[in-house]
């Protein structure tokens, strides 16, 4: 019978995704059948899963971390953002909606049997389950029909591990404090706390630790140090971003516009780790550098939206004069669709309906559709042949003069498209620059070069992790406080 164990923090961006998938690593590595679950997670930056749907990236990591491949019930709730107040709603991996702020509040509870289905699915495939939390349980307005947190962990009977962040300072009250805000029923659930992110000597905080066990009754169940190979993970979300991206180094500068609908990032990660490239994440009220050699237009949730955003910060003008100068531009998925002539969006997918001027770079028109395209991908660079393989993730279709010079084949078709001097190209695909062997040709067709394995890097920092977890968490108390997934969950 599987067991489950469920870790939540005390805030957003505590570490909980990263501990999560190293425990995940640890624990399969000591022979276990492990799975991820995250009831409902809030992210643009997306994975396409074997089974045709769409979860969380960090989920897609901890699958990896794992030693399984990413599935729709591991993470049953997506909301990816489309503006300041409103959602697209994933469920179990397929669009079900889309809900302002308010609206999901109040109908949020709905979508606990899809979530419990989820759950009790993959008990049926693994020895444990290491279910994460998102934001705080202390965040007790949330607290009606919650899904995520202390709501889930209430209808499935799953035991909490609570952990706090001491990096932002004030560990002691983030846990103290959280249970202070619980009801007795949730305060009843959490078995213990762990803090994460420390930096210097951990015995300077066994008084502090101490005076946590002490104030709450809850066993530590350790003290984590900071994790410095965390910039070697795949970045879990678009706010991970600022810390990978590199201003002012030296080797071949890519400029990456900083949109606010910003979504599938995981480009940026392969060529971040690359010594030879000095990747810049543009911020707005900041020009795209005159020094650029390349402009990546990465995906983006709001295409029309995004574009209308790039103008008024007057990267428009920025990037026709980087084209000017002999400068590239790729456009991945929504960047794609901007650099075209027109998007049109006939049915209102994206807002009002109607036909907007793209940037124009690429002779191409885009329409946008309410079919969304969900497939994993792999092909070949026909400039080059080098293999690569990525996804596809995204709504509407792109036709036009330029895609008479596709640069991919992928499946056996030819895709993409570039302008008739080759300095812009626009494709679909998602994760192409993750392929080293794709990365290191495109770069050496700029002047650069690639060094690195980037898909080997990722795998000895999940066993780095999983190192780390060993020798600073009490892995066997967390087993032991694990408990039985019931079968069927309570109604």
């Amino acid at each position: 019978m599987a067991k489950a164990i469920m870790i939540q923090g005390t805030g957003s961006n505590v570490g909980k995704s990263m501990i999560v998938a190293g425990l995940l690593r640890a624990c399969a590595r000591r022979g276990m059948t492990v799975r991820p679950f995250k009831p409902q997670n809030m992210s643009n930056n997306a994975a396409v899963t074997e089974d045709g749907g769409e979860i969380g990236r960090a989920q897609a990591l901890q699958a990896r971390a794992a030693g399984v491949a990413p599935h729709t019930d591991m993470n049953p709730i997506l909301l990816k953002p489309q503006s300041s107040t409103g959602a697209q709603v994933i469920v179990q991996g397929q669009i079900a909606g889309h809900q302002e702020a308010a609206t999901y509040g109040q109908r949020k509870a709905a979508l606990m049997p899809a979530v419990l289905d989820s759950f009790q699915r993959l008990a049926g495939h693994c020895d444990l389950i290491i279910v994460e939390g998102a934001g705080s349980p202390a965040e007790t307005n949330l607290r009606k029909g919650d899904i995520a947190n202390m709501g889930f962990a209430t209808e499935a009977r799953v035991p909490v591990i609570l952990m706090g962040d001491i990096d932002r300072g004030g560990v002691i009250a983030q846990i103290v404090g959280t249970q202070a805000v619980l009801e007795p029923e949730d305060r009843e659930r959490v078995k213990g706390f762990a803090v994460n992110k420390f930096r210097g000597d951990r015995r300077l905080f066994d008084a502090g630790r101490d005076d946590i066990v002490a104030r709450t009754g809850w066993p530590s169940l350790g003290v984590i140090p900071w994790f410095d190979r965390a910039h070697r993970l795949p970045a879990e979300d678009v706010m991970d971003l600022p810390g990978r991206a590199r201003s002012g180094g030296e080797g071949l500068v890519i400029a990456v516009p900083r949109l606010p609908r910003i979504s599938n990032t995981d480009d940026l990660d392969p060529l971040a780790a690359e010594p030879g490239v000095d990747l810049r994440l543009i911020m707005p009220g900041q020009p795209l550098p005159a020094d650029a050699d390349l402009v990546l237009m990465v995906g983006s949730k709001a295409t029309i939206a995004d574009l209308a955003t790039f103008r008024a910060e007057g990267w428009d003008i920025d990037l026709a004069a980087h084209i000017r100068r002999g400068g590239h531009v790729m456009g991945l998925c929504g960047g794609y669709q901007m650099l075209g002539k027109r998007i049109a969006d006939p049915e209102g997918i994206e807002g009002q309906p109607g036909t907007v001027e793209g940037l124009g770079h690429l002779d191409v028109e885009t329409v946008m559709a309410s079919v969304k395209h969900l497939s994993l991908k792999s092909g070949r660079h026909i400039a080059t042949g080098t293999e690569l393989a990525g996804y596809e993730i995204h709504i509407g279709g792109t036709r036009g003069p330029d895609c008479a010079r596709p640069w991919l084949e992928v499946a056996g078709n030819l895709e993409g498209a570039e302008s008739a001097d080759g300095r812009v190209q626009g494709c679909y695909m998602h994760g192409l620059f993750g392929s080293d062997a794709f990365r290191g040709a495109y770069l050496a067709g700029l002047g650069s070069g690639s060094s690195v394995n980037f898909e080997a890097g990722v795998e000895d920092a999940l066993d780095a992790l999983a190192d780390h977890v060993e020798c600073y968490m009490e892995i066997d108390l967390l087993l032991a406080l694990a408990e039985e997934v019931q079968t069927p969950l309570p109604a």
